[in-house]
């Protein structure tokens, strides 16, 4: 982990909504693994004081990329960003994806923002994935991988209201690729939690090996404040986990469900 003054080397607008933001710190490009994330202090100034917890969605020779979505004061900030100022950013930090000792092919299944750290796993894994499904609510929420990982193929598609793709969520993408294909599968998930839920429920059954990473609100990134738990469940031999310390990647099998 180190706390670094971060260059902005790009802050591109990806959707009406999406923006992708490329910060240059070699110390956090070089030893982020896929799942973990970043603390930034978004604002040039003290307002607002606490930093927003951001997946790693990419690294490039000595640049780290991030993806956010508008959705307050912090990130709406952000938008306002340029090339060559610089902020606090504190990271890599967090648990990562663990890769299976057994040869296990991944599928990769996210929703919306939770893409991010599964396009950071697909670059390290991509000879390993079998399938990498996608879910967003329309067509105009679609990302441009291209200007993320460089490639637009091998992705499945999935939108609530049919205007791209499959039309329904991206869960019906996990169940159908399971219904067709057997054999040592495991599957890697990110996203909204309704859907992290079934995702868990789905390989639960199937004693499918699951990771999940959860999304979380966090002040300080390093489990002091435990404002970010979350119920374990009861064959873990915990209460509770904290997503910033002990997360964001956790096994499905270790989180309770039914209070997520």
């Amino acid at each position: 982990m180190f706390e670094v003054s971060a260059e902005i080397v790009s802050n591109e607008r990806l959707t009406h909504d999406t923006w992708l933001l490329a910060l240059r710190s070699e110390k956090i490009a070089q030893t982020a693994k896929p799942g973990q994330f970043v603390m930034i202090r978004v604002s040039l100034g003290l307002d607002p004081l606490l930093r927003r917890p951001f997946s790693i969605c990419a690294v490039k020779e000595d640049l780290f990329l991030v993806l956010y979505r508008v959705v307050g004061k912090g990130t709406s900030l952000m938008r306002e960003l340029r090339q060559g100022e610089k902020l606090q950013v504190l990271g890599p930090l967090g648990k990562s994806f663990s890769v299976p000792e057994k040869s296990f092919s991944r599928l990769l299944v996210g929703g919306g923002i939770g893409v991010a750290p599964l396009l950071f796993l697909h670059r390290f894994h991509r000879e390993k994935v079998a399938a990498f499904m996608m879910g967003f609510r329309s067509a105009k929420d679609i990302l441009s991988l291209q200007k993320i990982t460089g490639e637009e193929r091998g992705f499945a598609v999935a939108t609530d209201d049919g205007t791209k793709g499959h039309h329904g969520p991206v869960t019906d993408l996990l169940a159908e690729f399971l219904r067709k294909n057997s054999g040592d599968v495991a599957v890697y998930a990110c996203g909204p939690k309704p859907m992290l839920r079934k995702v868990a429920e789905t390989t639960l059954a199937l004693r499918i090996p699951c990771e999940v990473s959860l999304e979380a609100h966090m002040a300080c990134g390093l489990g002091a404040c435990q404002g970010c738990a979350v119920k374990a469940s009861a064959n873990s031999g915990r209460s509770y986990f904290y997503v910033c310390k002990e997360g964001p990647v956790f096994d499905a099998e270790e989180i309770d469900w039914e209070l997520i």
